[in-house]
């Protein structure tokens, strides 16, 4: 018997959506109650985001859309052990690269299947839509005509996507420290449609850059400040380069335990904070609390809160 998509998704409008969630339910039952919860919380116009990740998604997964879905179920139980030490201890599990690479990064077949997870997760944690649309449509919509761009950690390239096919941009550059995302991030573009603007992705440790290298219009640091040991760092490197009237997006979890994690910001004052003490003037900061949850309480129980940062060089 086929399982059914959703009571509360509109299958004539959001297709794709809808046949995510079949998949989803078919290969992890367990998840449905949680899922449903989160959709039925869900605006207008967060189907209509839903429904363009979606699609974007299953043209990434192709013939593994399975397997995809399998690695959220898969996300899900790993964070759920990270987030009982984090209970216990009142800190991350992890607290160097080293640690990371050693545990996470270098173990290939447990990454894949974490990536596949974070694929999903920007569809089934409303705080990661919620980041997804800030981006897009305040970041992104207030970029001046022919922007230069850049993302650091373009990861499977949703972000780097929407600045790719934006017409009002000028060049769109993405660098990572990994020669493997940078093709994941490749194939996944490629996938979903470059016509004719293509980007240009570079192997580049971020703290390796030299001072007068090129500078940007927008620069995205999304989910990457909470993997690294020297954020301060980090946040100072991303400023020098800006260009003068250039403006950051930074997308970092407060409270948020997770394998790789190392960087742990209690607050989303914490996350405006550190992005102050680097130089930059704030211009726009927006909080969203964890999926089925309001502000209040991820506050009051140091529940996961997603912090959008857009920020100028002071």
């Amino acid at each position: 018997m086929s399982t059914t998509a959703s009571s509360l998704i509109d299958e004539q409008r959001f297709p794709q959506l809808a046949a995510l969630m079949r998949t989803q339910y078919e290969r992890t039952p367990a998840h449905r109650a949680f899922l449903e919860s989160r959709f039925s919380r869900a605006s207008a116009e967060d189907f209509a985001t839903l429904e363009e990740l979606a699609s974007q998604i299953r043209q990434i997964a192709g013939p593994r859309l399975g397997e995809i879905c399998d690695g959220y179920d898969f996300i899900c139980k790993i964070v759920r052990e990270e987030e009982i030490f984090f209970r216990r201890h009142g800190r991350y599990r992890l607290t160097t690269f080293e640690e990371a690479n050693r545990l996470v990064y270098g173990n290939t077949e447990y990454m894949g299947r974490y990536m596949d997870g974070l694929l999903l997760t920007q569809i089934y944690w409303s705080n990661h839509t919620a980041c997804y649309q800030f981006y897009r449509n305040v970041f992104l919509r207030q970029a001046p005509a022919g922007y230069d761009y850049l993302e650091i950690g373009p990861g499977h390239g949703l972000l780097l996507y929407q600045a790719l096919k934006d017409e009002r941009s000028g060049s769109v550059k993405g660098w990572d420290v990994s020669k493997a995302s940078i093709g994941q991030t490749w194939d996944a573009l490629t996938i979903m449609g470059m016509s004719g603007k293509k980007p240009e992705l570079v192997l580049q440790d971020l703290y390796a850059v030299p001072d007068d290298s090129a500078k940007f219009d927008c620069l995205t640091f999304s989910e990457v400040l909470e993997h690294l040991e020297d954020p301060k760092g980090a946040l100072v490197k991303l400023r020098s380069l800006l260009k003068p009237a250039g403006r950051l997006f930074v997308n970092v979890p407060i409270n948020s335990p997770a394998p790789d994690h190392l960087y742990l910001l209690r607050s989303p004052e914490d996350a405006v904070d550190a992005v102050r003490a680097a130089g930059f003037e704030i211009e726009r900061a927006e909080f969203f609390p964890m999926t089925n949850h309001t502000m209040e309480q991820a506050r009051k129980h140091k529940l996961t809160i997603s912090a959008c940062i857009i920020a100028r060089p002071n």
